[in-house]
């Protein structure tokens, strides 16, 4: 057995040991420690028991910081720290009780935040949160009042042209700005030395101009304002119910249930009535444990997980009747929807068929976790059994959910307009939006084209390589939506457009190839920094990462019909790396909400390092 050989199956083994009971794997969906400090804030409001929890999670929040005193969201973050994941752990670990005030790790953290502007120049979404808890004053003007619940499909801005991800977090947000509303823990941690005398005052983003536009169209719904009001609260209130998942949680999303909750409180909900007592439940049930410690994911990522190791395992030659993957096929097919969600309101003609990220997602599907399902389940599909059909209707789902632009975006259907720009809020066309991109574009023409019927001409097909072709940047690369970033995007174009028949002495893969070839690190690998994502340009990480070292062979391997020297120094390291443990194998390379959070996925290193060995070993071998 050759070397190459002893490493696929060193990840193959690696990844058996992993799998749970139910045939799933539940590696961590770890985003840092905001979660952690919410939770914790959460816990305490409530007065919920929960006490060895809360110092674990204390303890975790302390193993992050940084030797200046403060917190990041990734390893190289600008400014030596991020001051909104700094307040936030701030007052987590004051609101825990196991953290005093005068502990010199605070003290170097309330000279970093002040340093840095004090409370007042976090992020909009921490300072909702300070406010929910009686630290921060809400606005006179709300950016989003409650009322736009109520504004037609027929008009051009209403609720359901933002994205699922961006309703599921405003509605709430919407319920406690039109209540001010906040709730203050018993001994509530006193964080007025935190506000900058250098930066006076409440800074809230506003734009009147829509908000006089928005109330403009509701007086044509209604002369009775109070009367408007309490319609728009109730409506957005049935929202959520309609809304929440098996375990409890709204759309099985971290932030959304947290807001949920205090929406609920300020309607009048009682804190240990069922609803909020569930919800809190749900949110436990995520908790995961990570070196030893809890982490409070912001969702489960088992769907995501399996459905890329079961198909990089059978694609590393493990057959679909192997035990490991036979156990995650069937798990992956317990999870298919069959009921439609928001998806539905833009694809009116599509039936249900797809999957969702999380373990109990049941209403909310998007394109890449189907097409990773369906690639899970191709070659059992092919035997004619039942997940023939399954497959079928995750297919037709895919197909139906192309956007009128050529491309493929998350979670909807033509969820993307100019008007997101007049939006108060930083990054709102992604938050609030769901356009498409080239990383959904890229891997759904992967899928169709390599393991489907779809012919090259079908329109399908042709437009979604159009799209990507209009959308490459002018040094060969893509920008990637949820990955970091330029070798994320750069790679699933890459691997659409050669699987779409575009051959790779076209322009675009001849350039795109280029391009990776040049941002190549001297030891073989590559790397690239989150702050890509919010510079918009690609940044060099300096170190190599397997992820991303993966992902870039990926792009070489489909473009090249021989290996390239290029190729092999990129196996070499990768093959010597594939075992080590530094901080580069915990980097985020994943992103979630335009810039608020980052994502390390613990199973990437195992998953895109075996699937580009086994890509490299079929075609060349």
């Amino acid at each position: 057995m050759t070397k190459w050989d002893q490493k696929i199956d060193w990840l193959i083994n690696r990844l058996k040991q992993d799998q749970s009971s139910d045939g799933s794997w539940a590696y961590p969906f770890d985003t840092g420690t905001t979660t952690d400090a919410y939770m914790i804030i959460l816990l305490r409001t409530l007065a919920v028991q929960e006490d060895q929890l809360i110092r674990g999670l204390a303890q975790r929040i302390l193993s992050k910081q940084s030797d200046n005193g403060a917190w990041k969201l990734f390893a190289d973050e600008e400014n030596g720290g991020n001051l909104s994941a700094t307040v936030e752990a701030y007052y987590a670990l004051l609101a825990s009780g196991f953290v005093k005030k005068d502990d010199p790790r605070l003290v170097s953290a309330k000279k970093f935040i002040l340093e840095h502007g004090g409370i007042q120049n976090t992020s909009m979404f921490t300072k909702i949160m300070l406010a929910i808890t009686g630290k921060y004053k809400w606005p006179a003007f709300s950016p989003f009042p409650v009322e736009m619940i109520l504004l037609p499909a027929a008009c051009p801005i209403n609720l359901y042209q933002f994205s699922i991800f961006g309703r599921a977090n405003l509605i709430p947000i919407m319920i406690l700005a039109s209540r001010k509303f906040s709730m203050k823990m018993k001994n509530s941690p006193d964080l007025s030395d935190l506000f900058s005398a250098r930066h006076p005052g409440h800074s809230w983003p506003e734009n009147r101009d829509l908000l006089d536009w928005i109330g403009e169209e509701l007086k044509k719904i209604s002369e009775f304002p109070e009367r408007l009001h309490a319609s728009a609260l109730d409506r957005a209130k049935k929202y959520m119910l309609a809304r929440i998942e098996p375990d409890g949680t709204f759309y099985s999303y971290f932030s959304a249930t947290f807001l949920m909750i205090f929406a609920l409180l300020s309607l009048g909900h009682f804190k240990n009535g069922p609803i909020i007592q569930n919800a809190v439940k749900g949110l436990l049930s995520m908790a995961t444990v990570i070196d030893g410690l809890p982490h409070m994911q912001y969702t489960t990522a088992n769907v995501w997980n399996t459905a890329l190791i079961s198909y990089a395992m059978q694609n590393a030659g493990v057959p679909k009747e192997d035990k490991t993957v036979a156990a995650a096929n069937r798990y992956l097919l317990s999870r298919q929807h069959n009921r439609s969600g928001d998806w539905k309101i833009h694809n009116p003609h599509g039936a249900p068929g797809g999957w969702g990220f999380s373990d109990i997602n049941t209403i909310n599907p998007d394109v890449d976790d189907t097409t990773a399902a369906l690639r899970a389940l191709i070659r059992e599909a092919a035997g004619g059994t039942q997940t023939r059909e399954a497959w079928k209707r995750g297919v037709n789902w895919t197909v139906s959910m192309q956007n009128r632009d050529g491309g493929w975006a998350a979670f909807e259907k033509n969820v993307h307009g100019k008007w997101l720009k007049l939006i108060p809020v930083e990054k709102a066309e992604y938050l609030l939006g769901d356009p498409s991109s080239a990383d959904l574009t890229g891997r759904t023409l992967e899928f169709l084209g390599n393991y489907t019927n779809l012919e090259n001409r079908h329109p399908a097909m042709e437009e979604g390589a159009d799209w990507l072709i209009r959308h490459q940047r002018k040094d060969g690369s893509w920008y990637g939506r949820w990955g970091i970033c330029y070798l994320y995007g750069t790679w699933a174009a890459s691997t659409g457009l050669a699987a779409s028949g575009i051959p790779a002495s076209r322009p675009a893969l001849k350039r795109a190839a280029g391009w990776i070839q040049s941002v190549q690190n001297h030891d073989g690998g590559w790397g690239e920094s989150c702050r890509s994502d919010i510079h918009q340009m690609y940044i060099p990480l300096g170190h190599s990462t397997l992820t991303h070292t993966a992902w870039a062979l990926d792009t070489l391997i489909a473009v090249s019909e021989k290996p390239t020297v290029e190729m092999e120094h990129g196996i070499t390291w990768l093959l010597s790396n594939l075992e080590k443990q530094d901080w580069t194998t915990a980097y985020p390379v994943g992103q979630g909400m335009a810039g608020t959070f980052y994502i390390h996925y613990h199973s990437y290193r195992y998953i895109f390092p075996l699937l580009a060995l086994g890509n490299y070993r079929r075609k060349y071998s």
